[in-house]
C-alpha cells in the first residue's frame, strides 16, 4: 500500500482539508527527490524526507487537534474588541462613582474590586489586540521562515503564537462572564444611565469647601493686594455697565477665601443696595440659583420675598429678577463656577442698569472667565501662590497657634521650612498640613515622619484627605480624553519641568490624541495642553518669545494626588528613591529615577507600554535587554538625560515602538535592527554622539519626526560647526510621512540627496548643513515643493560658500528663517514672508543696511543678525518699522559703530541684546526711545560703552537706561560657552 493510501486510512485524515494538502506536497518533494540526476542528493536525503513525512503526518494531527480553537480566532478576536469599546465607555464613569462614593462616606470596597477587576481585564484585551498585530505583521514580514514552510498551507495561520492568542482570547471570554455575573451583586448606575449631571454638589456641613465661607479676617493671610484691586474695581470705574471681576486659580488657593473676604469688606457693604453670595459649583439647575439669588437679595435689603418663585416657568423667573435688579446696584458673587456657557445663562437676568452694579465670579478655568467677555466688561485676576514670607506666616499661626506669638521653635525653623516649601505658596495646603502639625510633638523626629510620608499622610490622615478632596475635583471634571493627559504629570519627578514637545509627542504616541478634522496631531496635542492650563491643573513655566508654552509642571501638592489616581488605576508604577520598590502591581508603565534591573526581570508585567528612565546613574548591563525581550508591546521608550550609552541589536523587536527618546544621552551608534521599528512615528537623536544614521532608517515610512544634532558647548563658539547634524544614506525620499529633519548633512549625500528632499512633501521643519554652491538650484527646487513647510534652518559648508536661494515664490506657512551663509543680496522672497515670525541672518555680509527691507515683515518677534550678517557701520531702525517685534539681537557685527532708533520704531520691543560688536564704543542715544523694553543685555562689549552705564564707575549714560527693568552685563572667565557671570546694573525702576 502507497504511503498517500496509507494516510488516508487514519480516521482524522478524512476530517482535515489542509493536512491533504501538506502530506500531498510532501509525497512531491519525496518524488522530486527520486528523480535519477539527483541519485546522490536522493541518497543523502532519504532520511530527511521520510523525517519529514513523520513530521507532516503529526503536524497534521495538531491542526486538527486546534482546529476547533483556531479557526475562530477572528470572530472571537472582533468579539473582544467591541467588548473593549464598551468597557472603556464604562470606565469612564466608574472612578467617577468611586470618587463620589468616598466623597459621600459610603465606599463600597466591592464595587471598587469590581472596577478594578473590569480595568484590568481591558489591560488584558489590549495586550490581546497587540499581540494579534504583531503576530499577523511578522508573519507577513519573516519571508525566509515563510518560504520554508509554503510546503504546509495553512500553517502559519495556526503556528504557537496564534495558537497562545487563541487561548488567551477564550479565557478573557471566560472571565468577561464571570465580571458580567458580579454585576448584579452590585449596584453599580453610571452617570450615563441615570441621567444625572456628572460632578459634585454644592458644599453640605462637613464638607472642606465650606470652611472658607466662615474665615475670620483675622485669619485671612496674603490676600492684602488682590483685595485692594478688588475692591478698587467694585467700588470705582464705570457706572454704565455691569462690570465682571473673575478670580481664576487652582483648587486650593484660596479663590473663595479672597471673594468672601472682598465680599464682607465694610466700604463694599456701604456701596450696593443690595447683595447676594452663590456657590454655583458642579451641579445646578439656573430655576434653583436663580430663585437662591432672588431670596438672598430681598434678605440683604429687607424687602420681601416676591410670592410663587417656585411655580413661576423659566421667562417669569427671569422677568422677576429683572424687575427687581433694575433699580437697584447690585453685588452678586457666583462662587465656584466650572461651565462656560454661565455667562449665557445668567446674561439676561442681570441686566445692566446704569447703576454701576457689579459682579465677582471665582473659577478654576479660565476659559470661563474668558468666556463672560462677550457680554460684559471683564477684569481678570489671576490669583498667584503666596509669597514666601506670607506663606510662612500663614503656616505659623496654623501649625503653632497655641505656641507664644505662634512663633517656630528654632529647632524646627530648616524642618518647618522645608515643609511649607512643600506646598509651593497653596494656601489650602499650608492650612491642612499645619493643621496637622499642630496636633504633633514639637520634635524634628515627629516632623521630619510627616515630612518624608506626606503621600501617605495625603491619603490616610483625616487632616490632610479634605485636601485630596478639594484637589480631585479639576481632576475629575476633566473630560474622558484628558484624565489620561493629566496623568502623565505623576510619571515625572517632583519639580520636573517637562518639555511641552517632550509630553505631546508622548501623548500621540500612546494614542491618547485623537485625530479632528485637518489638524496636524500635534496642534490637537498643544490643544489639550492648553486646556489642562486654562482648567490650573498645570502651570506654563517657560513661555518662548511668540507666547506658545514651552515647558510646564504642576503643583507638588496636586502631583501627589495625581500619583493616587495612577496607582488607582494602575496607570504606572514608580520606580523611585522615596518609593517603594518592593511589589509591582498590575500596571501600564514604568517611572525609574532609581533602577532596580531585579524588578524589571521579575516583573509579570508583559503589556508594559512605556518606560522612562531618569536615572542618571549607570545602567546594569542588561537593562535594555530586558526591555526588548520582555516587554515586546512598548510604545514609548525614554531615556532623555539618562546615563544610557548603547543600544542592542535586538531594539527591532519592539513592533508597536511609536516614541524613542535618545536625547542627551551617549549612544554613539543605532542598530541595523532599527529599520523593523515601521510604527516608529518619533526618533529624538538631539545632542547625542550619533552622527551617522544607518541606511535601514529609510524603511520607517511612519516616521514623523526626526530631530538629530550635537551641540558643541565645551569649545570656542564657530557659527558653521557649533552644530554637528547627521548623515544619512540616499533612499530618504520613501521616509513620505516626515515632518521635522534637523540637520541633515548635506555634504555627505551630495546632490542626489538633495534632490530626495522634494519628495518629502509634509516636511514642516528642515534643518540642513555643510550645503555647498553648487547644491544652490536643486535646493531651491526642493524648497519650493515643500507647501507644508514652517520652518527652515540653512548653514553653509564654509563662511564663504555663497548660498543666494532662488525661490520662485515665498513658501506661504513660513514661521522661522534661519540662513548662516554667503549672500550677494538679501533674497527677494524674504520680505514677501507674511507669516515669518522669527528671522535669523549670518556670515550674509550685507555692505547696505537690510533693515529697510525688512522693516515691514507684519508678524516678524525676533529679529537675529549675527557673525557679519551686516558689514556696514551704521544701522538705522526707521519710523513705523518692526511694529510688532519683541527681541532684537546684535552679536558680531564687526564694522557696527552706530545705531539709530526712530521714536516711531520697534514700539513692541522687550529685549535687545548686544554681543561683541568691537566698534561700538558709544551707548545708542535713541535707547530712550524703547518705552517698552524690559530687557537690555551686554557681552563682550567695549569697556568704553560698558562703564558709560554703570553708575558705580561714574557712568555718563546711565541716564538713558535708567527707565529699563533689568540691565545685565554678561563677563566671560574662560573658553567655554558657559563660562560666565552675569552683572546686574541698577536702574530707577528696580532699585
Amino acid at each position: 500500500m502507497s504511503q498517500k493510501s496509507t494516510l488516508r486510512s487514519k480516521p482524522w485524515y478524512r476530517n482535515a482539508k489542509e493536512p491533504k494538502q501538506c502530506i500531498s506536497t510532501f509525497l512531491d518533494c519525496k518524488q522530486w527527490l527520486a528523480k535519477p540526476n539527483l541519485e546522490k542528493k536522493r541518497k543523502n536525503s532519504n532520511e530527511m524526507a521520510e523525517t519529514a513525512v513523520s513530521f507532516a503526518v503529526q503536524l497534521c494531527q495538531f491542526v486538527v487537534e486546534e482546529r476547533t480553537l483556531v479557526t475562530g480566532v477572528e470572530s472571537d478576536f472582533n468579539d473582544i474588541k467591541d467588548d473593549l469599546e464598551s468597557i472603556q465607555s464604562f470606565l469612564k464613569d466608574a472612578d467617577r462613582k468611586a470618587d463620589d462614593d468616598d466623597e459621600g462616606g459610603g465606599t463600597n470596597e466591592g464595587v471598587k474590586t469590581w472596577v478594578k477587576q473590569v480595568r484590568e481585564v481591558s489591560f488584558r484585551i489590549e495586550d490581546v489586540i497587540d499581540e494579534y498585530i504583531m503576530c499577523e505583521a511578522q508573519r507577513m514580514n519573516h519571508s525566509i521562515f515563510t518560504a520554508t514552510l509554503q510546503m504546509f498551507p495553512g500553517l502559519l495561520r495556526i503556528m504557537n503564537p496564534h495558537h497562545q492568542i487563541a487561548s488567551q482570547i477564550q479565557d478573557i471570554k471566560s472571565t468577561l462572564g464571570k465580571i458580567k455575573e458580579r454585576r448584579t451583586r452590585f449596584p453599580f448606575q453610571s452617570d450615563n444611565e441615570s441621567g444625572s449631571y456628572r460632578g459634585s454638589k454644592a458644599p453640605r456641613i462637613g464638607d472642606p469647601r465650606m470652611a472658607p465661607y466662615f474665615i475670620e479676617e483675622t485669619q485671612v493671610v496674603g490676600f492684602e493686594s488682590p483685595t485692594n484691586e478688588l475692591i478698587r474695581r467694585l467700588v470705582g470705574g464705570d457706572n454704565e455697565h455691569t462690570l465682571v471681576s473673575v478670580v481664576v486659580g487652582m483648587g486650593g488657593l484660596g479663590k473663595t477665601t479672597l471673594a468672601k473676604h472682598v465680599f464682607d469688606n465694610d466700604l463694599v457693604k456701604s456701596h450696593f443696595d443690595c447683595r447676594s453670595f452663590i456657590t454655583v459649583s458642579q451641579s445646578y439647575t439656573m430655576r434653583e440659583l436663580f430663585t437662591e439669588m432672588i431670596k438672598k437679595l430681598c434678605k440683604d435689603k429687607n424687602d420681601p420675598i416676591p410670592k410663587g418663585l417656585q411655580k413661576m416657568d423659566d421667562k417669569t423667573l427671569i422677568i422677576q429678577v429683572r424687575q427687581y435688579l433694575e433699580t437697584k446696584r447690585y453685588l452678586v458673587l457666583f462662587d465656584d463656577v466650572w461651565k462656560e456657557k454661565f455667562s449665557d445663562e445668567i446674561k439676561h437676568a442681570l441686566i445692566s442698569n446704569n447703576k454701576g452694579s457689579r459682579i465677582i465670579v471665582t473659577t478654576r478655568n479660565m476659559k470661563v472667565a474668558e468666556y463672560f467677555t462677550k457680554d460684559f466688561p471683564v477684569h481678570i485676576h489671576e490669583l498667584q501662590p503666596l509669597s514666601s514670607e506670607k506663606a510662612w506666616e500663614l503656616f505659623c499661626n496654623k501649625a503653632f497657634i497655641f505656641e507664644p506669638g505662634k512663633q517656630c521653635p528654632k529647632d524646627l525653623e530648616d524642618m518647618s521650612d522645608e515643609i511649607v516649601q512643600k506646598c509651593g505658596g497653596l494656601p489650602l495646603a499650608i492650612v491642612a498640613i499645619g493643621g496637622l502639625l499642630s496636633t504633633k510633638p514639637k520634635t524634628i523626629f515627629e516632623w521630619e515622619k510627616v515630612s518624608r510620608n506626606l503621600r501617605v499622610e495625603l491619603e490616610r490622615n483625616v487632616h490632610l484627605t479634605s485636601l485630596i478632596r478639594i484637589l480631585s475635583l479639576s481632576y475629575d471634571d476633566l473630560p474622558y480624553h484628558l484624565k489620561s493627559c493629566m496623568l502623565y504629570f505623576g510619571i515625572y519627578p517632583e519639580d520636573y519641568s517637562i518639555k511641552r514637545k517632550r509630553l505631546t509627542r508622548q501623548w500621540m504616541a500612546e494614542g491618547f490624541v485623537k485625530k479632528e478634522g485637518t489638524k496636524l496631531l500635534e496642534e490637537v496635542a498643544e490643544e489639550y495642553l492648553t486646556e489642562l492650563i486654562q482648567r490650573s491643573l498645570v502651570n506654563a513655566s517657560v513661555l518662548g518669545f511668540d507666547g506658545k508654552v514651552r515647558s510646564c509642571q504642576v503643583h507638588d501638592v496636586l502631583r501627589e494626588v495625581i500619583i493616587k489616581k495612577m496607582k488607582d488605576q494602575s496607570f504606572c508604577h514608580l520606580m523611585h528613591e522615596d518609593d517603594e520598590q518592593v511589589t509591582v502591581g498590575i500596571t501600564r508603565r514604568f517611572s525609574i529615577a532609581a533602577i532596580s534591573n531585579n524588578e524589571l526581570r521579575n516583573t509579570s508585567n508583559s503589556g508594559i507600554r512605556a518606560v522612562f528612565v531618569f536615572d542618571k546613574g549607570e545602567l546594569p548591563k542588561q537593562f535594555m535587554d530586558v526591555l526588548s525581550v520582555k516587554f515586546k508591546l512598548l510604545k514609548v521608550l525614554d531615556f532623555e538625560k539618562s546615563s544610557l550609552n548603547f543600544i542592542p541589536d535586538n531594539l527591532g523587536n519592539l513592533f508597536h515602538l511609536r516614541y524613542l527618546n535618545l536625547s542627551h544621552t551617549k549612544v554613539t551608534v543605532l542598530p541595523r535592527s532599527i529599520g523593523n521599528l515601521i510604527n516608529l512615528e518619533t526618533l529624538d537623536l538631539r545632542q547625542t554622539q550619533v552622527h551617522e544614521l544607518p541606511k535601514e532608517i529609510n524603511k520607517l515610512t511612519k516616521l514623523r519626526l526626526l530631530p538629530a544634532y550635537y551641540r558643541k558647548y565645551e569649545g570656542q563658539y564657530s557659527m558653521l560647526n557649533f552644530t554637528i547634524g547627521v548623515k544619512m544614506h540616499q533612499g530618504i525620499e520613501c521616509l513620505k510621512s516626515l515632518q521635522k529633519l534637523y540637520f541633515l548633512e548635506a555634504n555627505h549625500g551630495g546632490i542626489k540627496l538633495i534632490q530626495e528632499l522634494k519628495m518629502l512633501k509634509q516636511l514642516r521643519k528642515l534643518g540642513i548643513k555643510s550645503v555647498r554652491q553648487e547644491y544652490r538650484t536643486a535646493l531651491s527646487a526642493a524648497i519650493q515643493e515643500m507647501k507644508q513647510l514652517e520652518s527652515l534652518n540653512i548653514g553653509a559648508i564654509t563662511k564663504d560658500e555663497i548660498l543666494d536661494l532662488d525661490l520662485a515664490s515665498a513658501p506661504s506657512r513660513l514661521r522661522v528663517l534661519n540662513l548662516k551663509c554667503r549672500l550677494t543680496k538679501l533674497p527677494n522672497w524674504i520680505p514677501n514672508l507674511k507669516s515669518l515670525v522669527k528671522l535669523r541672518l549670518g556670515l550674509s555680509n550685507f555692505e547696505d543696511d537690510p533693515l529697510d527691507s525688512l522693516k515691514n515683515l507684519p508678524s516678524l518677534l525676533r529679529l537675529n543678525l549675527w557673525d557679519d550678517a551686516f558689514s556696514g557701520e551704521i544701522l538705522h531702525f526707521k519710523k513705523g518699522g518692526f511694529p510688532k517685534l519683541k527681541e532684537l539681537d546684535l552679536t558680531r557685527l564687526s564694522k557696527l559703530s552706530s545705531i539709530s532708533i526712530h521714536e516711531d520704531a520697534l514700539v513692541n520691543l522687550e529685549h535687545f541684546r548686544f554681543k561683541n560688536n568691537p566698534q561700538l564704543k558709544v551707548l545708542p542715544q535713541d535707547l530712550q526711545n524703547l518705552k517698552n523694553l524690559q530687557f537690555l543685555g551686554f557681552a563682550e562689549m567695549p569697556v568704553e560703552l560698558v562703564d558709560s552705564i554703570d553708575p558705580e564707575k561714574g557712568g555718563a549714560h546711565h541716564r538713558i537706561i535708567n527707565h529699563i527693568p533689568l540691565v545685565q552685563i554678561r563677563q566671560n572667565f574662560g573658553e567655554k560657552f558657559h563660562d560666565y557671570k552675569l552683572h546686574r546694573i541698577p536702574t530707577q525702576i528696580n532699585i
